[in-house]
């Protein structure tokens, strides 16, 4: 409970009053540090910048902190060194004209000489071409709309005037007796889950390039046709990723249109689940209870990294091994710094992240597997978690309960076994940080389309972000994968699915 404002009673004795004045100023004086705290954050959240960097004037805070050692600053300003001022720029060695890609195709254009350079200066003779002098730029054409007419050849005896007449069958397609061309589908699927173009920008498009007016419910009826036939292949995709060892896990809100009268939309929310270079699945549910990660994962008994969201808690089968995410226990401890830029304590404990996070830098830098970097993590990490614990729990011993500050220490060291155990689990990121990266599309994309158009569009949508997610992590171009795959798939037996997945199509080229 509060303490109460209200002055102390006059019966009391001087020296309770006294002493109930200056408790109810102490905690008067936190309370307004608090709202502060809470006003800054706001400010930043709306103005500020989204840098989780931390600056020259903070690193030099540790300098004036008592606890800190003049090796500890000195082992700080070498990792990462304030800017001198006017500072030489750095000179390197130009890398040379950028060569274009060789699957891109090359069309020549031959420069020829003018009419007085076909003739010798010298003897008056005609010159002859003994080369070129080549040069390439990039070019494009502007895309140019035409209408295809398929034409099926019929034939008939004209001997047996019984047998009838037989037609050449028609090419399977993605939308059966559609107005457009299995092209313009995707281009319109990939247009809005890649480059986040909503419909009704898509449909004035096409009306401005081709003069040929297509509502935006026929362009979302080819959307949801080829929801429909990837919803299959995202199923697929679950069971490869429920097959490994290794998932991470993420969560982000997306408004449904409900037609309910209301006028209101819900808030549902999509669930990615993904492996490191690999696979990544998007489940819809209407809620962010743990009935999703609960259904989805089943029994799955591998290694689970995901945030602090209890959600996460209790689900998978019996042996499954729940690990938590650096980054976001950094993350609370940058936001008390952006509340307070004078926090020395907070930024003690980033820059003591930092040093693990750079332990995974150099074995980048070094081109280590899993098992030459786990060698090098247990050479340096444990020394590195004991400093980060020290600190975080220096930080809590000074901090308000209920300050940013507070709140950071406690979920760091809540989460400390979670977040130890790339310890134990070589496979193991420090950060959720690639789950996070499959998340921006969705975040760009709801800022352009706003919401889904219905609860039942949830699951069709989830299947196609899957699919060209999964196609931009393994470098596969997604407007070509689908082109391949979708034409015929509806005939498809359901036991063959796996045969299409982005993992098992890239692999059959290889």
């Amino acid at each position: 409970m509060p303490l109460s404002l209200a002055p102390p009673s006059s019966s009391l004795p001087d020296a309770e009053r006294i002493a109930r004045l200056e408790q109810q100023l102490a905690w008067a004086a936190m309370k307004i540090q608090l709202l502060e705290e809470r006003l800054r954050l706001e400010r930043i959240k709306k103005y500020g910048a989204a840098s989780e960097k931390l600056n020259s004037a903070q690193l030099e805070l540790l300098e004036l902190e008592p606890g800190v050692s003049n090796a500890e600053v000195q082992a700080e300003s070498e990792r990462e060194p304030v800017p001198a001022p006017k500072p030489q720029p750095e000179r390197r060695p130009h890398p040379g004209r950028q060569e274009f890609p060789a699957h891109l195709p090359r069309v020549e254009k031959i420069v020829p000489c003018a009419p007085e350079q076909c003739t010798c200066k010298q003897c008056g003779g005609p010159t002859e071409t003994i080369g070129y002098d080549s040069s390439e730029q990039l070019d494009v054409e502007p895309a140019k709309y035409f209408v295809t007419v398929t034409k099926r050849e019929k034939r008939v005896c004209k001997k047996c005037e019984t047998a009838g007449v037989v037609t050449a069958p028609a090419p399977a397609r993605i939308v059966e007796k559609g107005l457009a061309s299995d092209r313009v589908v995707l281009d319109t699927v990939v247009s809005k889950y890649s480059d986040h173009v909503p419909l009704y920008r898509q449909s004035a498009i096409l009306e401005r390039e081709t003069g040929i007016e297509i509502h935006r419910a026929t362009l979302d009826g080819w959307v949801m046709r080829v929801g429909e036939l990837v919803t299959p292949i995202a199923a697929a995709m679950r069971i490869e990723l429920l097959g490994g060892s290794y998932i991470q896990a993420d969560e982000t809100p997306v408004d449904v249109q409900m037609h309910d009268g209301s006028g209101r939309n819900h808030q549902a929310y999509l669930w990615q689940y993904g492996r490191p270079e690999g696979s990544v699945v998007f489940d819809f549910r209407m809620g962010r209870g743990r009935d999703g990660p609960r259904e989805f994962l089943g029994t799955f008994e591998g290694l689970l990294q995901t945030d602090g969201y209890i959600a996460y808690q209790k689900v998978g089968g019996t042996k499954l091994v729940h690990a938590c995410c650096w980054a976001h226990a950094r993350r609370y401890f940058v936001e008390a710094l952006k509340v307070n830029p004078e926090d020395a304590a907070a930024a003690r404990v980033v820059v003591a992240i930092d040093d693990l996070f750079a332990i995974d830098a150099e074995a980048r830098e070094r081109g280590l597997d899993v098992a030459a970097r786990h060698e090098l993590r247990m050479e340096r990490a444990p020394q590195a978690l004991e400093i980060v614990e020290r600190r975080v729990e220096a930080a809590r011993a000074e901090a308000l309960p209920a300050s940013k500050l507070a709140r950071a220490a406690n979920y760091t060291l809540t989460l400390g076994p979670k977040l130890k155990r790339f310890l134990d689990y070589p496979e193991l990121e420090l950060s959720n940080n690639l789950a996070e990266n499959s998340m921006r599309g969705v975040a760009i994309g709801r800022k352009n389309w706003i919401h889904l158009g219905s609860r039942e569009a949830g699951p069709k949508v989830a299947a196609i972000l899957s699919v060209v997610e999964t196609c931009r992590r393994m470098g596969i171009a997604a407007r070509e994968y689908l082109g391949a795959v979708l034409p015929g798939l509806g005939g498809v037996s359901i036991r063959r699915i796996a045969e299409f997945t982005p993992a098992a199509w890239a692999a059959g080229r290889r």
